[in-house]
Order: structure tokens, then C-alpha cells, then sequence
């Protein structure tokens, strides 16, 4: 297969012509039509293989038939984990779209961000950042997102690690929700699947290689020596076997300074780049190795991904990376686009439990190379992991006693499922016992009594119980019940027999302090005296007074005041100036006597 049968422009294909390609890799030549077809894209490839171009090349051709970005916009975001490999990024973007009238800018930490928020304000068809000066940028509202229409995360397992995880969600949550998702990176493990999958929708998944693999061009072996003596070591290989190009990595940012002081001293030029340095220093230390101006590179693992130096021969591990996935990115350095490299290890006795998990991962074992000179007075040991694959698995003996409790145990578990489901259905089945009825105690002498009863008696006793249900009493007509003295009618008001209780056709009778039968004598003599403000007046049997005239007093209606006067209301005040009712003998009061 060809560049020119994968759908690509003309200028693209020219400009790949021009980088001296025809063929295109196996991870390109699946990667790029999934990518034009519009699909969201996991990929896995080896370093080396050209997965740069694999999501490069299809991005511009897309890119190519819209409009143009908008300022402070971005059509296409990058993201990347290291300065270097967002600068490599927007290189490659560069070299493959230099025929096509496209933007693209680079953006990371380390630097000032005024000549990046300059930059941004025309606009970015492609923009290649690292998280944390994206979002920098983003609260500053340099760049917003919303003609976003492709995401790529190249490294896409170290992004998606501990250290990016929460950058990622966070600038993710910033994007639209339609937008096609790529994700590139050398290897994939089985929790960053899962995770990953909750980003894309129903991805393309492209696996040119297993899981882990290493390029099979680069010849890998280890030294074991002494870990004090590991410096003087390097330093023979790279005099005595006359290295110009040697990339080394260090655990440590302080380890690869005192490395590349060590190696200067004895005449190896030698810088070294990682955190702590300006990103000035550390491009200028890359610049300068990639010309042969410096023989030894020591970097941390900030170097260990995505920086593609051509045709380097040489790398060497001082140290072990304490994730063996990184192993893989370090040696991944040499070895690219089908040239021949070595990677050296030189390990020491502490590092056994890095070196087997190493070897573990790769499924095979390091190859071991002592050095005269300096042989280790601290043995590394065997690792018997890697070992298993060497030698025939030994078959194991068949042990019937376990089998047999295995299954006694299945046997008796069955057992039981089967008797707790046979509870179960006979408590459902079982009915409970009805609770006998409750029937009234009777004394014996009660029962005799009731047995030489006669049939008339017997009737007698039966209407009388039925009177009683209907509350009625024995001396009452059928039907008539009996008049409750003490019970209210409808109205709210005592019922009462007493007919001197219900004079002058009221309702109720006269309430208060006054208005009981003392109450009444004591008005009446009052009325006899001639006051005609007493507080009760007589009965209204007829229309007449005492001398024979028509009376002209209204009767009293309704209900008692709240004062007791029946007839008035008590809130209303009379002429003289005293509410009515509100004297109790009967009297006016005047305004400046007590209540007695």
C-alpha cells in the first residue's frame, strides 16, 4: 500500500514525498482512514512506528476542507505530557502542512505566556499544548473551545495517568460534547482501556503489536555492578567503545546533574535536562545533542517519550525506572523507523525487584554481560519469572484428596440449598391456628338463675336488653327514647326539664355570676324599687306592664351577651356613658369608683 491510496490531498502527499516516505507504517496504514471516516480512534504501536503521522497526516487533510479557525479558537487540540513533545508535535504538524494554508501553535510551561496569548489571538487550526498552560491560557480567556472538532491525546497512557487525570477531566469538561476523540500511544493497559473508553464513543481499537512490546532491532542487555561504581562504568563504555551519541537516563533530577559533572570532568562533553530547568536550557541541551555537539545527553524521564532523535545508537539505563512500561519508552529512543540500536542496563544488586518486573513485562530474560574490571561483589539474582519461559513447565501431581473436598463441599452446598428451600415452601403451606373467640364470664349462680327462668321472663329480659341498645328506658313507649337531662341539642345548649330556666322564649338560660336563682331574686327586688337599668327584668309572660299599659321594651332574642345582658350587644355603650351589663347591681357607675 501507498500514501496516494489512503485518501489523502495532493499537498499532503507531496509533502511526504519530500520527508523521503512511500510506504506508509502499519500503525499509519490503519490509523488514517479510521481517522478520516470520522471515527473515534485507539491506537497502540511500538515507538518508532510513525504514530506522530498516523493522526498528522489525517487531521490536516480534515482540516483542509473547513474554514479557517476564528481568533482565540482552536479547531484541533493536542495534548501532550512533556515541553519536548509538544514542541516535536507542532514540528511534525509543520512539516507535513506546509503546503496547506493552516495555523498551528504550541503552547506549554516554562516560558512567558504573553507572546502565546498574541499568538492565539488569530487563531489555531491546530494547537498542540501540555494540560497545565492550556488551562493557564483558558482562565485568562486567551483560547476558548467552542469550534473544537477534534481532541487528540498523544501518550495517551501517561496522560491518563495519576499525575494528568484530574488536568484531563478538567479540560475535558471544558470541550463540546461532539467531537471526535484520538488517543496514540506505545502501550495500553488494561485499566487505561477502561478509563479511556469513558472519554471515546464506540472506538476504532488498532493494536499493530501485543500490549508491551520492544523494537526488534534494538539489542538489549545489562551489566551487573556495583551501584557505587556505576558512573565509572559508563564512563569505560563510552570512551572505551568510542560512543559519540549516548543518551543516558536517571532516576533522579539531582542524580543526572551529578552524572553530567562526573562525565565533563574527565572530558565527555555532557549536558543534562529535566524539571528543573529552564525550558530555554532544555532546548537548547536537545538542539545541541541532535547536532553532535554534545556526546552524552542525561535526562530524566521527561525525555523518556515521544523525542525523536534520528539514528541515535546508544542508550544507556543507570538507573531502572520504577514503572516498567517506562523501560519501554527509554529504549524506545533508538532503534526508530527501522534503524539498528542497543540499550544498555547497568543494574545493581538493589535493583533486583525493578529488573524482574521488567523482565517480567517483556516476557523474556535480559541478557547478563560482566565487564573486567568490574565484576559485582553483590550478586544480582536470577529472576524466576522470566525463567519459567525457559524451561518446561514440570506437571503437577494430581492431589484426589482435594478434589474429593472439593466435591464434598459442592455436594453439601447443593444439600443445602436444597433444604433451605424446602423451609421455605413448607412455612408457606403451613396455615396458623385461628385464636379461639373470647366469650364473656358468667357466674354459675347467674347461669341457674337464667335456666329456671320462665318464657315470659325470658321475653321480658330480651326487650329490656334491646330497649337498652337503643337507649330507652323500661317505662318509655316503643321507640320513644328516653330525654337526657344532661345532653345538648343541636344547638350547642344544655337541655333542662325546669321550664323557670327558659323564660322570655330564650334558648339558653341566663349565664355568669348573677345568674343563678339569687341572682334573679335579687333583680326583682331591685325592678320592685323602680331602677330601670337592673341588669334582669321580669318574665315577658304578656304584653303588659304592672299599671295595665303596653309595655314598650323589646323582648330579648338570641343569645347572652358576653357581659350577660340578653338582649343588646355588650361592646355597644349607652347614653350615660357605662357599657350595658357591666354594673352588677344595677346601678351606673361612676368613672371613678373601684370594682368592688
Amino acid at each position: 500500500m501507498k500514501f496516494t491510496e489512503l485518501g489523502l490531498s495532493k499537498p499532503l502527499q507531496q509533502a511526504v514525498a519530500e520527508q523521503g516516505y512511500d510506504t506508509p507504517s502499519p500503525i499509519q496504514a490503519q490509523a488514517i482512514p479510521a481517522v478520516l471516516s470520522g471515527r473515534d480512534v485507539m491506537a497502540a504501536a511500538q515507538t518508532g512506528t510513525g504514530k506522530t503521522a498516523g493522526f498528522t497526516l489525517p487531521i490536516l487533510e480534515i482540516l483542509s476542507r473547513g474554514r479557517s479557525a476564528k481568533s482565540n479558537s482552536a479547531r484541533t487540540l493536542i495534548l501532550t505530557p512533556t515541553r519536548e513533545l509538544a514542541a516535536q508535535v507542532e514540528a511534525s504538524v509543520k512539516t507535513y502542512g506546509k503546503h496547506l494554508k493552516l495555523k498551528t501553535t504550541v503552547v506549554f510551561g516554562g516560558v512567558k505566556i504573553n507572546p502565546q496569548m498574541q499568538r492565539l489571538r488569530r487563531g489555531a487550526d491546530v494547537l498542540v499544548a501540555t494540560p497545565g498552560r492550556l488551562l493557564d491560557l483558558h482562565s485568562q480567556n486567551a483560547v476558548h473551545f467552542n469550534d473544537l472538532e477534534m481532541l487528540v491525546l498523544d501518550e495517551a497512557d501517561r496522560m491518563l495517568d495519576m499525575g494528568f487525570i484530574h488536568d484531563i477531566k478538567r479540560i475535558i469538561h471544558l470541550l463540546p460534547g461532539k467531537r471526535q476523540n484520538l488517543m496514540f500511544s506505545a502501550t495500553f493497559s488494561k485499566d487505561i482501556k477502561q478509563l479511556a473508553k469513558t472519554i471515546t464513543k464506540n472506538p476504532v481499537e488498532i493494536s499493530i503489536n501485543p500490549e508491551v512490546t520492544t523494537a526488534e532491532k534494538v539489542s538489549q542487555k545489562m551489566h551487573p555492578v556495583d551501584k557505587k561504581r556505576k558512573k565509572e562504568l559508563l564512563l569505560h563504555l563510552v570512551a572505551n567503545g568510542q560512543w559519540q551519541q549516548v543518551l543516558v537516563f536517571s532516576r533522579t533530577k539531582h542524580g543526572a546533574n551529578k552524572i553530567s559533572d562526573y562525565l565533563n570532568k574527565f572530558g565527555v562533553t555532557s549536558l543534562a535536562i529535566h524539571g528543573n530547568k529552564s525550558q530555554g536550557a532544555r532546548t537548547r541541551a536537545l538542539a545541541e545533542f541532535k547536532q553532535g555537539k554534545v556526546r552524552v545527553l542525561v535526562a530524566t524521564d521527561i525525555a523518556a517519550r515521544g523525542i525523536d532523535i534520528d539514528l541515535l545508537p546508544h542508550v544507556v539505563n543507570l538507573d531502572l525506572p520504577n514503572v516498567p512500561e517506562d523501560y519501554v519508552h527509554r529504549i524506545g529512543r533508538t532503534g526508530r523507523a527501522g534503524a539498528a540500536g542497543e540499550a544498555v542496563s547497568l543494574v545493581s544488586a538493589d535493583e533486583f525487584v525493578q529488573l524482574f518486573d521488567i523482565e517480567k513485562l517483556l516476557g523474556n530474560k535480559l541478557e547478563r554481560e560482566f565487564v573486567d574490571g568490574f565484576e559485582p561483589i553483590h550478586d544480582v539474582p536470577e529472576s524466576k519469572q522470566a525463567m519459567r519461559g525457559q524451561y518446561a513447565a514440570k506437571p503437577k501431581r494430581p492431589k484426589p484428596y482435594k478434589q474429593q473436598a472439593q466435591a464434598k463441599a459442592k455436594q453439601y452446598k447443593k444439600d443445602s440449598n436444597k433444604f433451605r428451600q424446602q423451609l421455605e415452601n413448607d412455612a408457606k403451606k403451613k396455615k396458623k391456628p385461628k385464636k379461639p373467640k373470647t366469650r364473656p364470664f358468667v357466674k354459675a349462680s347467674v347461669k341457674e338463675k337464667w335456666a329456671n327462668r320462665s318464657e315470659e321472663e325470658n321475653q321480658a329480659a330480651f326487650a329490656r336488653s334491646q330497649m337498652a341498645k337503643q337507649g330507652q328506658r323500661p317505662g318509655q313507649g316503643q321507640g320513644r327514647k328516653a330525654n337526657n337531662p344532661w345532653k345538648k341539642d343541636h344547638s350547642g345548649n344544655q337541655q333542662s326539664n325546669n321550664d323557670d330556666d327558659n323564660r322570655g322564649n330564650s334558648k339558653t338560660p341566663y349565664k355568669g355570676k348573677n345568674s343563678g336563682y339569687k341572682g334573679r331574686k335579687n333583680n326583682q327586688n331591685k325592678n320592685a324599687q323602680g331602677n330601670s337599668r337592673s341588669r334582669f327584668k321580669e318574665p315577658f309572660d304578656d304584653d303588659t306592664n304592672s299599671s295595665g299599659q303596653k309595655s314598650t321594651r323589646k323582648k330579648p332574642s338570641g343569645r347572652p351577651s358576653r357581659s350577660g345582658y340578653p338582649g343588646k350587644k355588650s361592646g355597644k355603650i349607652q347614653s350615660n356613658g357605662n357599657r350595658p351589663g357591666g354594673n352588677r347591681g344595677g346601678k351606673p357607675r361612676s368613672s371613678g369608683s373601684k370594682r368592688s
